[in-house]
């Protein structure tokens, strides 16, 4: 749970954010409606909060001293304002609020919860800043350190690279088109084609008039330009932008591999996986095992205890499952029907997958629901094709669950 504080005396506002507050669980607001109310409850409980959401004018705040006091306090602050100014928006930007939004639309106050949903996520992003300049470094620095971000700095292209190898989950590198050593371009293509970090985000900067140099450094892999001098909040809304476009696409990577009940690989993942698992053990001439695994009676459980039960079933055993078989690969095939690649060989496997049986036996998914079985078929082999072992396997499990289900056959 977030503490937030909201500074904001409008009552049509309040409405609107006191909706949105009762769809995020996780974020629970106190509203002031004045800059004594917020002293008041800064002086005593500043300490409680995550974040502020604070209106730039109010009746005995008309100059923004709601914002000062916020950030007297260190607090991000998010400033609302119901009328546009340029040189009043650079001047909060610059001195560290998150983000100024105009009260123009539901979409605007919608933007603010974003911002609050990045700034919890934004502590495990780290970014790093390669810039020659002292000055622009700074600058980039003040302007990203509201976010919460991990910010790191490189004065050259060969610190740059040093970094970057030293600490590969660096998320985000800001890098200058010319610096010493290493030139920006140079670093760009040896990021992108020798080691291979096609997950870094790469947002490019320059000083060069030249308009065809935006479009050289995307090119050469860069996913961003911004051509120098830039305003805080333009360097905001890119990096911002590139960070969710990257989450949104790890998401869609997520749904498209992963079984979306259990976690396990999806049917599609595991044929790929183990396909390519399986040629690098036959070109290395090392047998593994298969097994097809199908949980015993799981419509009595779906048709008896509902399919709530049914559900947790599957995700415990899925729980056990990869517990238990750490080092290979899994996958939920569909329905209660499950698929593992292992190294080990067949009695081995049979052996592990008979203690998990037993361990499946003690599981407490669903108050009432049966003890949980299975049935399993192992296959172990070299040189064969994965849907040839997968139908062994699957063979094999036919003969367990008409010998009485429980079983393993792998013979």
């Amino acid at each position: 749970m977030r503490n937030i504080l909201v500074i904001e005396d409008s009552p049509l506002v309040l409405k609107i954010l006191e909706h949105l507050f009762r769809q995020e669980a996780e974020l629970q607001p106190l509203f002031c409606a004045s800059l004594a109310e917020a002293q008041v409850m800064l002086e005593s409980s500043a300490e409680l909060f995550f974040a502020a959401i604070v209106d730039l004018h109010l009746p005995d705040a008309p100059h923004g001293e709601s914002v000062d006091l916020v950030m007297h306090y260190g607090l991000p602050c998010i400033v609302l304002s119901g009328s546009y100014d340029e040189q009043r928006r650079d001047q909060l930007l610059l001195k560290g609020v998150v983000d100024y939004v105009l009260k123009e639309s539901q979409h605007s106050y919608e933007y603010a919860f974003r911002l609050l949903h990045r700034l919890e996520s934004n502590g495990q992003v780290k970014i790093l800043v390669a810039e020659d300049s002292d000055a622009t470094r700074q600058y980039i620095r003040h302007v990203l350190a509201p976010h919460r971000f991990q910010l790191l700095e490189a004065r050259d292209g060969d610190e740059t690279l040093r970094i970057l190898e030293a600490q590969p989950d660096i998320d985000l590198l800001v890098v200058d088109h010319s610096m010493p050593g290493l030139s920006g371009f140079e670093l760009v293509k040896l990021l992108r084609q020798k080691m291979k970090r096609h997950e870094l985000i790469i947002i490019g900067l320059s000083a060069d008039a030249k308009g065809s140099l935006s479009a050289k450094f995307i090119k050469h892999g860069a996913d961003d330009f911004l051509r120098k001098p830039f305003c805080p909040e333009e360097l905001n809304c890119r990096v911002i932008s590139t960070l969710e476009r990257r989450d949104l696409l790890r998401a869609l990577k997520q749904a498209a591999q992963y079984d979306a009940l259990t976690g396990l690989n999806n049917r599609r993942a595991f044929y790929e996986q183990g396909l390519a698992q399986l040629q690098r053990a036959h070109a290395r001439d090392q047998p593994v095992s298969v097994a097809m695994i199908d949980l015993d009676h799981f419509k009595r459980i779906n048709d008896q205890h509902g399919h709530a039960s049914g559900d947790a079933a599957l995700v415990a055993f899925a729980g056990l499952f990869a517990e238990a078989l750490p080092e290979a690969l899994l996958g939920r095939l569909g329905g209660e029907e499950f698929a593992l690649l292992s190294r080990q060989d067949a009695p081995g496997l049979a052996q592990t997958l008979d203690r998990l049986r037993e361990r499946c036996a003690r599981l407490d998914y669903s108050a009432g629901a049966p003890p949980l079985s299975f049935s399993a078929g192992v296959c172990e082999a070299s040189g064969n094709s994965l849907e040839h072992l997968l139908h062994e396997a699957d063979q094999r499990l036919y003969r367990a669950k008409h010998q009485g289900r429980g079983l393993t056959i792998w013979q």
